[in-house]
């Protein structure tokens, strides 16, 4: 085995004479120094690494369990998450299992996405995907609308089970999380270049629709992009277009039965109104005992 070469004056477990040198400045240095500024400084550098340690664990391991720890902050930031797609109720929505840091894929792997339903229980965020609008499945008693199915399983067929990443853009009236998603990079690494916009390819694909309504998000895109991409798909005959463009859109199809709705209110309404309508019987003065009162 070689020798350390270690400096020639070092011999018996003694150090140099210049290391020694050294050592005794330090000291007479650090006695120097007044003890309330020194545990200044310590109590100062020590608050800078809690901080600095805190605001690193937050953003970059820190685990969103669920909607409720998506904060207000989060959303003004339009932060960036990866996660993994658990489940795919609707056409235009996910369950998303957030995965920060690392620690999720080989050679490192010490963190697993439960495969059991109960185990996901409030361990996911529910996303809602911006820009698009999918067909209607059977809610509420309203039946389905046409090409629906197909809309669900193509979703399913690209996302479930596999890696995404989410912007978190705001919380909607169901408190979905409406968030720019995009796939990961085929190629490239993931820190390199940031994959397709999924709303882009389930437009391409031509089972869904460019949402218009108030607070609708295009992301970099833009909404000219979303309706170049929602044209060129009806033009194709792809997806819910194979018939042409006369389909009913999923907008359309909602406001056909929210106007069915209000009409069958209205209808209820005005019978309500008639038997609440006052009657002698209502009143109280019929027969002989309430003429006696009345009097």
């Amino acid at each position: 085995m070689p020798a350390i070469p270690w400096p020639a004056g070092w011999n018996k477990g003694e150090p140099p004479e210049e290391i020694q040198g050294l050592i005794s400045r330090a000291q007479t240095n650090l006695n120097a120094i007044p003890i309330p500024v020194l545990a200044l400084s310590a109590f100062a550098l020590g608050s800078i690494t809690t901080v600095s340690g805190t605001f690193v664990y937050r953003r970059y391991f820190r685990r969103l369990q669920n909607g409720d720890w998506v904060t207000p902050d989060v959303f003004a930031k339009k932060r960036w998450v990866k996660g993994m797609v658990t489940s795919v109720g609707d056409s235009d929505n996910f369950r998303f299992y957030h995965m920060p840091g690392f620690g999720w894929r080989w050679p490192l792997k010490f963190r697993l996405v439960p495969s059991v339903a109960k185990d996901l229980k409030d361990k996911t965020l529910h996303i809602r995907i911006a820009g698009v609008d999918a067909p209607e499945a059977a809610h509420f008693g309203k039946p389905a609308q046409p090409y629906s199915e197909e809309s669900l399983a193509w979703l399913r067929k690209e996302i479930l089970g596999k890696t995404v990443y989410c912007q978190l853009l705001r919380r909607d009236q169901y408190g979905r999380i409406v968030s720019i998603v995009t796939l990961p990079p085929r190629f490239l690494p993931e820190s390199w270049a940031s994959g397709k916009s999924l709303s882009l390819e389930m437009l391409k694909a031509g089972w869904v629709t460019t949402y218009e309504q108030a607070g609708a998000e295009y992301g970099k895109w833009g909404k000219e992009e979303f309706l170049r991409v929602e044209n060129e798909a009806k033009a194709a005959r792809r997806g819910m277009w194979v018939n042409g463009t006369t389909a009913e859109s999923p907008s359309e199809f909602k406001r056909r039965y929210a106007q069915a709705d209000s009409s069958d209110t209205k209808v209820v309404d005005k019978r309500s109104s008639k038997t609440n309508e006052k009657t002698p019987a209502s009143t109280g003065k019929t027969g002989w005992f309430g003429r006696l009162f009345s009097k």
